[in-house]
């Protein structure tokens, strides 16, 4: 696979960067955290201003009709920054979902409108307190209703920024949309949360990495001594070693098949991973400091573990894997062979 980016994919891709990385800095997280918030209108109509928001859905719903690999890269950019806005909930997730469903529904109209999504997979439903609209499975049907339609229990997460609902409903105050495509929300779902991972991961390591820089023992950086640099060097292996498996699954999501599901399930387990290999050794560089809120390793660290549960636990993923492992042929000739080709 040529995993060489068009110059479109790199505008995407830069812009996001420059956008989040202006915005969602240390600083905001902190006012956040002060608030107690996990939501920042102004750089949310910024995130929409530049199309993030509707860069999956269709154009006849007013999208930019973009693929997976697209928003992949924009949910990296997310990850790195420790995002605390659901761009990827709302827009990789929830609002393809319900076009797909309902493609003239009116929450589609505002790209500004948070769509949750509460697959029967997920125990509790993230951002279901300021969405437009909030999608529900049941028996494979899609099921749409409005936060003042349900009863929402808060549940405590481990990510500040992950605000969290347990969901109480009727199906007579909610609208069945029909059977829904909930197999390729999911693998959608493990991809976005993958690269997520990827980000979360790179920005552990560059913290690292300047801390190490700027911090002195015995007279010189501790980033000179052998010990700090194999725990980076082997944090920035593992990364490396996920993103072509990320940017694989993110390729092949909509083939919605045994191979596509199992590259989604593998990303999302090699990705988060390396984002919590990453993050240990990023707190272990920073010693002491890197267990207490003076620096904010942490965050990376609880976003990484609160993703590795969220739309399939490991265990989950990993037996969507041996599927594909023991229903069809395996070695080096059939790595990159697609189902059909089996047949």
């Amino acid at each position: 696979m040529d995993f060489t980016l068009s110059d479109e994919q790199q505008m995407f891709a830069d812009t996001a960067r420059t956008l989040l990385g202006d915005t969602c800095t240390p600083d905001h997280w902190h006012k956040l955290m002060e608030q107690d918030a996990a939501f920042d209108a102004a750089r949310w109509a910024q995130i929409v201003e530049n199309g993030f928001a509707a860069l999956l859905l269709p154009e006849a719903a007013g999208g930019m009709g973009l693929g997976e690999l697209d928003f992949a890269l924009i949910a990296i950019e997310a990850g790195y920054v420790a995002l605390p806005e659901p761009l990827v909930e709302s827009a990789g997730i929830g609002a393809p979902l319900l076009a797909s469903v309902a493609p003239d529904h009116p929450a589609l109209s505002d790209p500004a409108a948070i769509i949750a999504v509460a697959p029967a997979i997920n125990p509790v439903v993230a951002n279901a307190d300021i969405a437009a609209a909030i999608v529900i499975e049941k028996d494979g049907h899609a099921f749409l209703t409005t936060p003042d339609k349900v009863r929402l229990t808060p549940v405590e997460s481990i990510d500040p920024f992950r605000r969290l609902f347990r969901i109480e409903w009727d199906a007579a105050n909610a609208t069945d949309l029909g059977p829904a495509d909930w197999g390729l929300a999911m693998d959608r779902a493990a991809v976005f949360a993958a690269a997520m991972g990827m980000g979360l991961a790179q920005r552990a390591v560059d913290l690292a990495v300047a801390y190490a820089k700027d911090r002195t023992q015995f007279g010189k950086p501790i980033g000179s001594y052998q010990a700090v640099k194999h725990h980076l060097a082997s944090a920035q292996t593992a990364i490396e070693f996920a993103r072509p498996m990320v940017f694989a699954a993110a390729a092949e999501v909509a083939h919605c098949d045994v191979q596509s599901r199992a590259r989604a399930s593998q990303a999302k387990i090699v990705a988060l991973e390396a984002a919590e290999q990453a993050a240990r050794a990023s707190i272990q560089v920073h010693g002491a400091m890197g267990y207490s809120w003076e620096v904010d390793v942490h965050l990376f660290l609880k976003r990484a573990l609160a993703l590795k549960q969220s739309w399939g636990t490991p265990a989950f993923h990993t037996s969507r894997i041996a599927t594909r492992v023991f229903s069809q042929p395996v070695g080096a000739d059939q790595t990159f062979a697609r189902e059909s080709e089996h047949a």
